[in-house]
């Protein structure tokens, strides 16, 4: 057993395969692009399926995409443990962002294959479709459905901006499944995830042990004013939607500051109209993500931008509209998973620290249906979400052996 406790994964394949998955949509600045149900996603899926098969893994896919590879445990009659993330990326995103966290349950397979270890519950590798939501907004969208937090039609619904709707893409690139989403039953879901923030980095930590995860809200305001010539047009007559724009992006950042050290808030996506240089702003449209772990002060503050944006808008004399677009509660992920990835820590000797994680990801949704848990690993400056997101090897295999034992702990090593 004691050798079994010693077991790691294999580093050096799991950077090569990071690497090889990498070559599929490469970006411009040496990152990816390969966004959700493109031909390069399918490319992909192609490629994890066979490598996979490959491990002697049965492959199937649900009616959202998501894959599931299989690796058949000694009980028939035992819950699988899952492990995963997602393929797909930003449009400027980076080789990491996801991609580790399937690579590294693809790693977890191979290692037991070389080893001949045998487990109790089956390992489920897991491959979510569209988490990002770049391109068919919001993210996570088929853990979403899987958790019962969508419904399959108005995921099918979604729409790119080009009008092309989530199902149909996924029927041209072939990868519609038979299998309806969320049949499957979890014993646990793991999910190994580079931080997405620079406290690892900072504090010299090679893990984190992610205890919770931030609610977020996304709301968009739309400010409705009077397109007029910025050189004819008196200060005092002007009903400017841009100026209205950039005293609600201040009063976010001022909400966000005074809800510290947890809170975080910051106007993402934002469109002027006509918008042409020499015309007042007649409108604006821009969306307000707020993130906080606890729920009651993350209604405050959306209840402080609402109250706050309706009296910047009365003042100026534009009308406003406030839409909710997205959000999920605060996660607190499960404290046997938990304690499992401590465990694993522990008893490999890697530093540590508690997190909560600012990002969403599809842990979240499973959350609701399954126990679990993430490990994270640093990333170079917290950079990610670009295509200068940049990990280490060795930060890479310390998640993916920590991933391993607490994987492996939970389905059960049998002789």
């Amino acid at each position: 057993m004691d050798e079994k406790n010693n077991l790691r994964a294999n580093g050096d394949r799991l950077w090569d395969a990071l690497m090889e998955m990498a070559k599929i949509g490469p970006g411009v600045a040496g990152g990816n692009n390969r966004q959700a149900l493109t031909d390069e996603d399918s490319d992909a899926r192609h490629l994890f399926k066979r490598w996979c098969e490959e491990a002697k893994m049965t492959v199937s896919v649900d009616k959202m995409g998501t894959m599931f590879a299989t690796r058949q445990g000694t009980d028939p009659d035992a819950l699988p443990v899952y492990v995963g993330s997602h393929l797909d990326t930003q449009p400027t995103g980076g080789k990491y962002d996801g991609i580790l966290g399937v690579l590294a349950g693809l790693e977890i397979v191979r290692t037991l294959n070389e080893t001949g270890i045998k487990t109790k519950h089956p390992i489920v590798v897991v491959n979510f479709t569209n988490e990002e939501g770049t391109r068919f907004p919001p993210a996570m969208v088929a853990s979403g459905v899987f958790s019962g937090v969508h419904t399959l039609d108005w995921a099918y619904s979604r729409k790119d901006a080009d009008g092309k709707t989530f199902g149909e893409e996924l029927e041209r690139i072939g990868w519609i499944g038979e299998e309806d989403v969320g049949s499957r039953k979890m014993r646990a879901f793991f999910e190994l995830h580079i931080e997405q923030g620079p406290i690892l980095e900072k504090e010299n930590k090679q893990i984190g042990i992610v205890t919770h995860g931030q609610g977020l809200s996304w709301l968009q305001l739309t400010l409705t004013g009077k397109e007029s010539h910025t050189g004819s047009t008196p200060m005092p007559m002007r009903v400017n939607a841009g100026l209205g724009m950039a005293q609600i992006t201040q009063l976010v950042h001022d909400i966000a500051i005074a809800n510290a050290p947890l809170a975080v808030g910051a106007v993402g996506h934002c469109d002027i109209f006509p918008n042409s240089r020499n015309i007042i702003p007649g409108k604006a449209v821009f969306t307000v993500d707020f993130r906080h772990p606890e729920k009651s002060t993350l209604e405050a503050m959306k209840a402080q931008l609402k109250a706050g944006a309706k009296e910047i808008a009365k003042n100026i004399g534009l009308e406003i509209e406030i839409e909710s677009v997205g959000g999920f509660d605060p996660v607190t992920f499960d404290s046997g998973c938990v304690e499992s990835i401590r465990n694993a820590a522990d008893k490999l000797g890697y530093s540590h620290r508690d997190l909560v994680s600012g990002a969403g990801h599809d842990a979240c949704w499973i959350n609701r249906v399954a126990p679990t848990a993430m490990v994270m690993c640093p990333c170079v400056d917290g950079l990610s979400h670009n295509e200068a997101e940049e990990i280490y090897p060795e930060w890479a295999t310390a998640g993916a052996n920590v991933l391993f034992h607490a994987v492996v702990e939970t389905a059960k090593i049998t002789d």
